[in-house]
């Protein structure tokens, strides 16, 4: 059982690379919603998909954090080790009737907005690589929850389809993986990128179906290039800052990012003095549910 009245907050990223500059904004709203609630903050390396994960991607992820002065409480997470877990929530979903073995290739289906459900009532061909989905037809319909920021949400599970839980290649998917490790480390609060916005309902779908414990939602505004992208790592986003002035200006444009308006003087002091007033200012009513749109670098002195 989870105790609500002490928060735990976590960041999870994925180390398929270094953070960049949307990473922090996220790592940070997190950061400082759990301090700013006197609560503990706890770091997951969600690492369950190998060929993403290039050697030393994670130690240079935990060294970032710690450079801009980002400091968990407990001994990190690490979901590479947590397939026992993972399978023992599968087999619940299988005993009620809400997991099934599915054959279906994404070419087979790509002209549908989403999986068709072929192999929900049998496996179209037992000779294939089988993974497995959730049923999203059935349980509670329409999901809704609150979100702390984006306020009423709703959605039919049944619209978005049946999520995979386990790949062919038995590799564990993201949706199972997080929600099992989300109650295991008794999270309370979960802030993340407005991205992750509508993976929220196979979520909850699934802590209600296996009787796990319902986190409160915060999904930040989404970091965006010049043209309008999500900045990310397929989009070549660069990695943070290491000179230690550069920290101090990158960590400074974080908190503008979301919208906590820190006095300019703050922008040269060193990261533990910069959190330490953002933490005792922090406060979601200034957080702007709009996109912040990165600008574009100036142009070279003498262009």
């Amino acid at each position: 059982m989870i105790d609500f009245a002490r928060y735990r907050g976590r960041f999870a990223p994925t180390p398929s690379g270094p953070l960049h500059f949307g990473s922090l904004v996220a790592a940070l709203g997190s950061y400082l919603d759990a301090r700013a609630a006197d609560g503990q903050w706890l770091v997951r390396i969600e690492d369950i998909d190998p060929p993403r994960c290039p050697e030393g991607a994670a130690s240079t992820i935990l060294r970032q954090l710690e450079t801009f002065g980002l400091e968990w409480d407990e001994a990190i997470m690490w979901q590479h080790n947590r397939g026992d877990a993972y399978q023992q929530a599968l087999d619940q979903l299988i005993q009620l009737g809400l997991a099934y073995p599915c054959s279906c290739s994404r070419k087979q289906w790509q002209a549908f907005d989403i999986y068709p459900g072929w192999c929900r009532d049998g496996v179209c061909d037992a000779n294939k690589p089988l993974a497995w989905r959730l049923r999203s037809d059935r349980g509670e319909s329409p999901i809704r929850w609150q979100d702390r920021l984006f306020g009423d949400q709703q959605f039919d599970p049944a619209e978005l389809g049946d999520v995979v839980l386990k790949r062919k290649d038995a590799l564990w998917a993201y949706q199972l993986a997080v929600v099992v490790d989300d109650a295991e480390q008794q999270i309370t609060d979960v802030v993340r990128g407005l991205d992750l916005l509508d993976n929220t309902p196979w979520q909850r779908q699934l802590q209600s179906a296996l009787q796990l414990p319902q986190p409160r939602y915060l999904h930040l505004p989404l970091i965006v290039t010049p043209e309008g992208q999500k900045l990310s790592k397929q989009n070549l986003a660069p990695a943070l800052a290491e000179d230690e002035q550069e920290v101090r200006q990158q960590l400074f444009q974080a908190l503008e990012a979301l919208d906590q308006a820190p006095p300019q003087e703050l922008a040269s002091e060193p990261p533990a003095t910069q959190l330490h007033w953002a933490v005792a200012n922090w406060s979601l009513l200034r957080l702007s549910p709009t996109a912040h749109r990165l600008n574009p670098p100036s142009p070279p002195a003498g262009d």
